[in-house]
């Protein structure tokens, strides 16, 4: 009787097992979209939370209210810029076809002299240039030809752009349930968290949302500062669109020391141009104040308000910009960070055990040596004995 209970409580159990692994997987697929979405709307909410409390609490707002306004507020942060980029890339990428063209049809295409001295490939593109210059016609034709076998490749540009702004678009809805619903939802997870592991997860808790704010504000902040100081370069050095560089910096900027690779491309291309006192004005200007901002911003926000070693939070950055894409810039030290909170506790909790407390001991000889207090207590039941 026993024997067939048992077998029946353990069918039951695995049915249960499956059927909640099945349930599990088919909620995965559901919601698999809306994950990333979801994703940079909790840091938003999170890292901004505070000015929703203060529409909430001192201005004595409804939730609902209040949270409209975070929403909108955060939407044309972000929309607003979002459109000129978009607008100015446009019409920089029109006149620079435009002006392709032109040159292509007059037969006049041309490249910097650095380009067709350069020892492999310099004769290539002297070779290149010569045919195009001298059958204008036949390479337009051939370039609208070439259009139109890789319209897929267009296809494919426009469905990631969709997606970007759905993404986009769920992320700013979401937004508006966190900042309204926020403080329940922290409570429930919370509470279910510590349902598994414990009152430990407190600190666990804790330790996230102390790291997503300074690893935020930290990347924010350095982005920030270093487009801004980009830009004034962009401005005075001559450098063509210096909003689209300015922008195209801030995003750069979000990685840590990829700055570099933008002022210094500027840089090249003025010099490149002719332009030698801007371009060598900007190269100054990047390695003395724009790069410097990244050594000082970076390590004294994160690092200072975590108390993790700048190292994991690099490390971090750029682990979870690899493993989950753009928002593994705060999933990646965020995790990092958990991980080293469990460290220190597991070792603040064996601390006895790892390292054993050692007193100094007079040996029989008179020399001086050091046991550990475990060893102490066994030479003193032998002596005892």
């Amino acid at each position: 009787m026993i024997e067939n209970w048992t077998k029946e409580f353990i069918i039951q159990r695995l049915l249960a097992i499956t059927l909640l692994v099945a349930l599990f997987v088919l909620c995965f697929q559901v919601v698999q979209f809306f994950i990333v979405p979801a994703l940079w709307a909790a840091i938003l909410a999170y890292v901004t939370f505070p000015v929703y409390k203060f529409f909430h609490e001192k201005v004595k707002l409804s939730p609902d209210f209040s949270a409209a306004i975070m929403t909108v507020s955060i939407s044309l942060m972000i929309g607003i810029p979002l459109v000129i980029g978009v607008l100015i890339l446009q019409q920089e990428a029109l006149s620079i076809i435009s002006n392709l063209i032109y040159r292509i049809k007059v037969g006049y295409l041309d490249v910097p002299d650095s380009l067709k001295e350069l020892p492999i490939i310099g004769q290539q593109v002297k070779d290149v240039l010569w045919r195009i210059n001298k059958n204008p016609e036949g390479t337009l034709e051939t370039f609208r030809l070439w259009v139109q076998s890789h319209l897929y490749y267009g296809k494919i540009a426009f469905d990631v752009v969709f997606s970007a702004l759905a993404k986009l678009g769920m992320a700013l809805m979401t937004l508006f349930f966190f900042y309204r619903d926020g403080t329940s939802l922290i409570r429930q997870i919370r509470q279910a968290l510590r349902n598994i592991i414990g009152n430990r997860i407190d600190g666990y808790i804790d330790s996230v949302g102390t790291t997503t704010r300074a690893v935020v504000y930290g990347i924010g902040l350095t982005a920030l500062a270093q487009a801004t100081l980009a830009g004034i370069g962009y401005y005075f050095s001559g450098a063509p669109s210096p909003i689209l560089l300015t922008i195209v910096t801030f995003i750069i900027a979000l990685i840590p020391f990829g700055t570099p690779f933008v002022w210094g491309g500027v840089s090249i291309w003025l010099l490149s141009q002719g332009h030698t006192a801007g371009g060598i004005g900007l190269a100054l200007w990047g390695v003395l104040v724009i790069s410097w901002v990244d050594n000082l911003i970076r390590p004294i926000v994160i690092s200072g308000a975590t108390k993790i070693p700048f190292i994991i939070i690099f490390i971090g950055v750029l682990g979870g910009l690899t493993a989950f894409g753009f928002v593994g810039l705060f999933i990646g030290p965020v995790v990092l960070a958990i991980g080293l909170a469990v460290w220190r506790e597991w070792i603040s909790q064996h601390k006895n055990e790892i390292f054993a407390q050692q007193e100094v001991m007079l040996s029989e000889t008179g020399a001086v040596t050091t046991v550990p207090r475990s060893e102490q207590e066994i030479v003193g039941k032998n002596e005892s004995i």
